[in-house]
């Protein structure tokens, strides 16, 4: 009780500092608000499989030469204009993901470093003028840029990042972004 009497005189002196005094209590912020992004913004969720159909942007065989494993089927996200694209392997696990965002600059970068978070990943700068990290996971390796409002992402189950960056590369060329 004795605290709250010292800090009352405190705090009337800062209330009458300020142009405007705001009545009411914080509202923590979402548990699903990613670091790193503005105040109260959160990010996007994670793109689901929601039809079965070709990727607009990758080619099966070539992310079946680039990743090193037959591509069984493809499913798309609901996204648009630019949909998530899961490439199956034949047991019908993902064997690789690739995810566009284009929007908010602020939410392309965050969404990069949560795939690729900069405390643990490595530096990616591949396309030129790119952006991101990669890093190896338990399952599998993760390559992840950005570009001004544009993110480009994809998983991979093979441990090896450049399948991975090779794929990303080849989506951001195929989009023109």
């Amino acid at each position: 009780m004795r605290r709250l009497v010292l800090l009352a005189p405190a705090v009337v002196l800062l209330a009458g500092c300020g142009p405007t005094l705001v009545a009411g209590t914080a509202t923590p912020s979402s548990p699903s608000a990613s670091a790193g992004t503005t105040a109260g913004s959160e990010l996007p969720p994670d793109p689901q499989p929601a039809a079965t159909e070709d990727c607009p942007y990758l080619d099966s065989e070539f992310v079946a030469d680039s990743n090193g494993q037959h591509v069984s089927k493809v499913r798309i996200s609901a996204d648009q204009p630019h949909p998530a694209c899961f490439f199956y392997r034949p047991d019908g696990k993902v064997q690789l993901t690739v995810r566009v965002y284009v929007g908010d600059a602020k939410t392309a970068t965050a969404l990069v470093n949560k795939a690729a978070p900069v405390d643990s990943s490595n530096p990616a700068s591949d396309p030129s003028g790119w952006k991101g990290g990669y890093e190896s996971t338990d399952d599998g390796a993760v390559y992840a840029v950005a570009k001004g409002s544009a993110a480009v992402i994809a998983t991979t189950n093979q441990k090896q990042s450049v399948k991975a960056r090779t794929v990303v590369k080849k989506a951001i060329a195929a989009l023109k972004l």
